[in-house]
């Protein structure tokens, strides 16, 4: 059976990317654009981990995490593009097991729902818990089919070619020419 992960965040794009990525990681993954469809799917699905936005268009992401709390036990995954020490602290307090900052690497969502899911397996016999670490990293897809979205996996890309970018005036500064 695969372990189930739920994805709720208003932003379309980067939570059908989420999805894709995450379901490449053999989970089973369901998606919800606001508070209210996160709270009935969640209540349907039975995550073992919730990732969710802060702020979504409904309400905030810390009333999701307090409605599912009541009804289920499972794993909660913040992400945000609101960084304040107020958020973090109050994460911290609701029990978040991790907090992305967007934009995140794909790799570190991954690791971070992979690291909750370990927390609730036994290990197999014979196989130690760095064995099955390297397992999984050697199962990794090379690549993934992304759609566009302006994170961190499309500034990484951006940042390969900053010499094809740059126009002849901004070379002769760097180069003193």
């Amino acid at each position: 059976m695969l372990n189930k992960v739920l994805v709720v965040d208003d932003e379309q794009l980067l939570a059908e990317n989420l999805q894709g990525y995450l379901q490449a990681q053999a989970l089973e993954v369901r998606i919800a654009h606001d508070g209210a469809h996160g709270i009935a799917e969640a209540g349907a699905f039975e995550p073992d981990v919730m990732v969710f936005d802060y702020r979504l268009p409904d309400m905030e992401g810390f009333q999701v995490l307090d409605a599912v709390r009541q009804n289920r036990k499972c794993h909660f995954v913040l992400i945000t593009g609101h960084p304040t020490a107020e958020v973090c602290e109050r994460a911290r307090l609701l029990g978040v097991s991790h907090i992305l900052f967007k934009p995140f690497p794909l790799a570190e969502l991954a690791r971070a729902v992979n690291d909750l899911l370990d927390r609730r397996r036994e290990p197999r016999p014979g196989v130690s818990t760095s064995e099955g670490f390297v397992e999984r990293r050697q199962s990794r897809t090379e690549s993934f089919p992304l759609q566009l979205y302006d994170g961190s996996w499309v500034l990484a890309d951006r940042r390969k070619n900053t010499s094809a970018s740059m126009a002849p005036d901004d070379e002769q500064l760097l180069t003193g020419e």
